[in-house]
């Protein structure tokens, strides 16, 4: 399997996993406890919760089919680092638990990277 189709399936999978699983089947506590963090009550922060599970599994899709597209995947980077950083500073505690924001985005990013220069090379 070509190294770019490794990188778009699993970038893909992430962001659709990530919005199907905690935010929509079934909603973690973790999910809950983050954005109850920010002082939204508790409807607000389900109604939250699930729409970003929603956007996560439409962005996976994107990903997946539009990979070829040089800014949606910067797009990708921007979105993991800034996520990254919500969490470090509104619930830093996650960054130190076992599968944890720091070692999933980072994989990500660097899947991302990846996929970037094989585009790059394609053109």
């Amino acid at each position: 399997m070509p190294t770019y189709m490794i990188a778009r399936v699993m970038i893909s999978f992430s962001w659709i996993y990530h919005g199907l699983f905690p935010k929509l089947f079934h909603i973690a506590p973790l999910e809950k406890a983050m954005t109850a963090s920010i002082g939204l009550s508790e409807v607000a922060s389900l109604w939250i919760t699930r729409s970003a599970g929603v956007g996560e599994i439409v962005f996976g899709c994107c990903l997946f089919v539009f990979y070829t597209k040089r800014w949606l995947i910067y797009l990708n980077i921007v979105a993991l680092f800034a996520l990254l950083l919500f969490v470090t500073i509104l619930y830093p505690v996650v960054l130190i638990e076992a599968f944890n924001p720091v070692t999933t985005n980072l994989s990500v990013i660097a899947l991302s990277f990846v996929l970037l220069n094989e585009v790059k090379g394609k053109k």
